[in-house]
């Protein structure tokens, strides 16, 4: 998150952060307005037709019509398929485990402890996590149902509705984004990524006819640096698009994100332009304007080099601008359209796995099973011994709120407390007391559903950091007003939901986060430390000749490093949550690593495209006298950033390397190879100097902080 973010987000006392940080969080933005309507559309048609026809786990089904993906609609239906066949690979899983440990109350308690470590362990173990998530949520609900004194008959029929219900709900939702999608205009793909870069452009607009941005300007810019990119990476990856444009488009939203960033700063700490740098802002309006409308029509953005960019120095955050525009352009060298990509998926463009790679080999996958298998069984043993099963809901907080790191699982568990609350005691209860003693038609009763909903759902569409408050508020006020087929006036279901809330929190706190408990500041530092040696060992791609295998590393790597990247910013998040003597230390940590991952994320992008010339594909060709000077150059980058992960692991060595030197001697052989030629570096040529430069920059600058 920028500086401008930072300083918008921390003011003198925390009535004023807390007032700033929902009045950033809770604005409307293009869009929000028609997604709360769809997922209140949805809850309302499953709410009517589960009362209609009395369908059981009815609150449940409303869960996930508010909760399904709606970012775009292909990745919609994706997320419903992987609803659908996740429960019924759960409801298998149940009705095998009836079969073999139904009758024996020891063999009963020994399935259920066993299935909690394995939802846990699938939680970490899994490549899907939200597969995992959905496999055990119906694990968890239907515990209960089998542990009732009641004919096995109606165990199987209640256990067949709760699928039943959820996939209904998920096709209803389905059924809702395709009648939005055929009645709404044509979506532009890079909508929200154009959105940002006039947003840029309208500030630098601004500045250029000496005008002071206006408050409209201001909250927009902040808002977009606030949400940050890691959404709009995490839609891209879960489309169907050809890997090549997942890549490209990948490093376009990083750029546009710093862009953004940067802007953001530009509102805090710059009051005017010199007029002397007004010829320098325009262009790079003139620039933006460009690249804006390239991106519009689909086109790939292109740009004529200029001989002085990048030479502004009274005004740095712009002079860093000026610089990150010109990267756009070259993570699309080589490519002609955006057209011929495609939302479809090569044979082999990615291999399926239900797990991670190291699920059988890495311990932290069976201490996270562990954990959670602890805590929850303290949850089940205790609801159980003291014949209160109304609050089972304590299992299912466990679930929702199992996180790798302390700091993240603490910020879930306040998310989903706060949420309780308000959703539980404050909407559930207060309609009960209220409102519904009033009700005597379903018409009055959906009024009240659709104006939790709204409340719900505008809630949930907020960044990550509150989004999940917002769903918690809808979950405790479906399972109090949802459950039965009437209206609800008594206060039990709410009081024991809340309660078992609070026990599963409780034992969350007591359990998992003491045991093997993992920090979110040494997770976060040890994350970024990863992200240089893997930038390192990118810099020295291709290890192999073969092409094909080349590619598929590459991609790889890639991949691993922009999720480690997004894992980073949110452990930032995490880390706030963590108290304790380290508390200041950690505090600081985390400043300095989201100062520096900036200037790593935009050299690994720079390493996207260099990527290219390292293995020489067509059009990428370096001539003979250049592929020496230009391996030796990536050799000393490579070395240098793993030198810096040993200093952040605590080695003393104050060693540095001539990054200045090494890329004087590339920029020689490329004239040098030119004037052989007897021709003037070509394109490719001129970019592979620039990027090298901008590579060496972005390293003794990292280098210097470090």
């Amino acid at each position: 998150m920028g500086t401008a973010a930072k300083t918008l987000l921390e003011p003198h006392s925390p009535s004023q952060w807390l007032w700033m940080f929902l009045k950033e969080e809770l604005a409307p933005y293009p869009g929000r307005t028609a997604l709360v309507a769809r997922m209140t559309v949805a809850v309302t048609l499953v709410m009517i037709i589960n009362m209609i026809y009395r369908i059981p786990y009815g609150a449940y089904g409303a869960i996930y019509a508010l909760i399904i993906s709606r970012e775009d609609l292909s990745t919609t239906v994706n997320a419903v398929r992987t609803i659908i066949i996740a429960f019924a690979l759960s409801v298998l899983y149940i009705f095998v485990g009836a079969v073999f440990f139904l009758q024996d109350p020891n063999l009963r308690l020994f399935w259920v402890v066993a299935t909690l470590f394995l939802m846990f362990y699938t939680l970490s173990a899994a490549s899907d996590y939200t597969a995992a998530a959905r496999f055990g949520y119906l694990l968890v609900i239907t515990i209960p149902l089998w542990d009732r004194q009641i004919r096995t008959e109606l165990k199987v029929e209640q256990t067949l509705w709760a699928f039943g219900a959820i996939s209904l709900a998920s096709l209803i939702t389905i059924a809702v984004e395709l009648i939005y999608a055929s009645l709404r205009l044509r979506q532009i793909p890079l909508q929200p990524v154009i959105d940002r870069i006039a947003a840029v452009e309208d500030l630098l607009c601004s500045y250029a006819a000496g005008l002071v941005p206006d408050e409209t300007m201001k909250k927009k810019i902040t808002r977009f640096s606030l949400a940050g990119g890691s959404a709009l990476r995490r839609m891209l990856q879960r489309s169907a698009y050809l890997s090549q444009y997942r890549e490209e488009t990948g490093a376009l939203i990083s750029l546009v994100g710093r862009l953004v960033d940067i802007a953001a700063n530009m509102i805090q700490f710059t009051s005017d332009i010199p007029d002397q740098e007004r010829s320098h802002l325009r262009r790079l309006i003139a620039c933006l304007s460009k690249i804006r409308n390239d991106l519009t029509i689909g086109n790939i953005p292109h740009l004529e080099p200029e001989n002085d960019a990048g030479t502004l120095h009274l005004t740095p955050l712009l002079a860093e601008m000026e610089r990150t525009v010109a990267l756009i352009p070259e993570v699309f060298a080589g490519s002609l359209s955006f057209h011929g990509y495609g939302p479809h998926r090569a044979s082999g463009d990615r291999a399926f796995s239900l797990f991670k790679p190291d699920a059988l080999t890495n311990s932290d996958h069976f201490k996270f099973g562990l954990k959670g298998c602890f805590a929850a069984s303290l949850c089940y043993l205790f609801y159980n011994a003291k014949g209160w099963p109304g609050i089972n809901t304590a299992i299912t907080t466990c679930l929702l709120t199992a996180l790798t790191t302390v700091g993240s699982s603490h910020q879930k568990q306040v998310l989903r407390f706060a949420g309780a609350i308000v959703g539980g005691i404050g909407m559930g209860i207060g309609a009960e007391v209220y409102i519904l003693p009033a009700l005597d038609s379903i018409a009055g009763f959906t009024l009240v559903v659709i104006a939790a909903t709204v409340i719900a759902a505008w809630i949930a569409t907020s960044s990550p950091r509150l989004s999940y408050f917002g769903i918690q508020i809808a979950v405790a006020f479906y399972l109090i007003n949802l459950s039965e087929f009437h209206l609800q006036t008594s206060l039990v279901p709410a009081r024991d939901r809340v309660l078992g809330i609070l026990l599963g929190l409780l034992m969350m706190w007591l359990v998992f986060d003491q045991l093997w408990g993992a920090s979110a500041a040494v997770v976060m530092k040890k994350t970024f430390i990863s992200n240089f040696r893997l930038v390192a060992q990118l810099v020295r791609e291709p290890m192999s000749k073969d092409l094909k295998t080349a590619t598929a590393r590459g991609l790889a790597l890639r991949e691993t490093i922009n999720a480690n990247l997004d894992k980073v910013r949110a452990l930032g998040d995490g880390v706030l949550f963590e108290f304790g003597p380290s508390r200041e230390q950690d505090l600081a940590l985390r400043d300095r690593i989201r100062r520096w991952q900036p200037n790593l994320r935009m050299l690994f992008i720079t390493r996207l495209v260099l990527w290219r010339y390292r293995v020489g594909l067509p059009g990428f060709e370096l001539p003979e006298g250049l592929q020496p000077a230009h391996d030796e150059f990536d050799n000393c980058i490579a070395t240098a950033l793993e030198r810096m992960a040993d200093r952040l692991e605590g080695d003393g060595s104050t060693q540095k390397d001539d990054l200045t030197s090494a890329y004087g001697e590339l920029d020689k052989a490329a004239s040098t190879a030119s004037l052989k030629s007897e021709h003037q570096l070509t394109p490719h040529i001129r970019s592979l100097v620039l990027l090298s430069h901008r590579t060496a920059l972005l390293a003794n600058s990292l280098e210097k902080d470090i």
